[in-house]
């Protein structure tokens, strides 16, 4: 799959799109400090707390041993909540744009979309670089932005008036389980770390959560016109995805190389919708329909 083709710096995507969940990012950070003032208590008064450790181990040694392992795995702590900030700070704005460049530059040519559809829209990331595409390429379509809620969708036609891709961007509430779309109707289907958070509530790893996930997955592939292409990137759950196209026949399937985002794996997949499906004798017709 290609890279990139455009940056930007991040002080730009963060004015425009600002971050989603930074009660997470404020978390991080919080504890992060904490450690790192515990660690520098441990350093610059190791004395009292080895007498501290002594009151409870009759070894000297092994009393000098726990002060000093307690203020070792403070200090990691701190760097590795440090560096999950900074790898949540990271993900949520410039990768999310660079990997939103990537999925556009997956698709071989924009000037013949009329319709595509960003599931789980978001800020608006990925859809407004669809837009941008669909602008640089003359075409004339339009790229619909769904999304669970309401407030979201207002947010993300903000973010496409900023950029000046207004007039290409359509939002809308729905629900991504049951697509508000009839069959064949989009030329292009995306969508950006969107897919994992689907069945959240019955728990990530439940059967129940997994058959979320492919409904949605199912629902992208019916809405999506014969020839057409669809482009997913995820979290954790992509060999699931990858299974699951396989059983709907896809075509073109493609799994980008490992990329860490939010402190996991995640990957790109883009496949193609056949262009037609031959039922002969014998055969089940296969339906788009999870």
């Amino acid at each position: 799959m290609g890279k990139s083709n455009s940056s930007r710096d991040w002080t730009q995507i963060y004015a425009i799109y600002g971050m989603d969940q930074w009660q997470t990012l404020v978390f991080l950070l919080f504890h992060a400090v904490f450690f790192s003032l515990l660690s520098l208590f441990f350093l610059f008064y190791f004395e009292f707390i080895f007498h501290f450790f002594q009151a409870f181990l009759s070894s000297p040694s092994a009393a000098r041993f726990a002060a000093g392992f307690s203020g070792c795995v403070t200090a990691i702590s701190a760097v590795c909540l440090f560096f999950a900030a900074a790898n949540f700070f990271y993900s949520a704005g410039p990768l999310h744009y660079d990997m939103a460049q990537r999925m556009v530059g997956s698709v071989n040519d924009w000037s013949t979309v009329k319709l595509a559809l960003d599931i789980g829209c978001g800020r608006g990331i990925l859809l407004n670089a669809v837009a941008t595409q669909l602008k640089k390429s003359g075409s004339s379509g339009r790229v619909v932005g769904l999304d669970p809620s309401k407030p979201t969708t207002l947010s993300t036609l903000r973010t496409a008036n900023m950029e000046g891709v207004g007039e290409y961007v359509t939002c809308r509430e729905g629900d991504v389980r049951s697509l508000p779309f009839g069959d064949n109707y989009f030329d292009v289907v995306v969508s950006a770390v969107f897919v994992h958070t689907v069945g959240k509530e019955y728990g990530h790893r439940t059967v129940e959560a997994a058959a979320e996930r492919v409904r949605v997955l199912g629902e992208m592939v019916r809405v999506l016109k014969p020839g057409g292409v669809g482009v997913l990137w995820d979290l954790l759950h992509v060999p699931e995805y990858v299974r699951r196209l396989q059983e709907l026949k896809m075509e073109d399937i493609r799994v980008s190389e490992r990329v860490t985002a939010f402190m996991v794996s995640s990957h790109m997949v883009s496949f193609r919708k056949p262009s037609q499906h031959v039922v002969g004798p014998g055969e089940v017709r296969l339906d788009w329909r999870c």
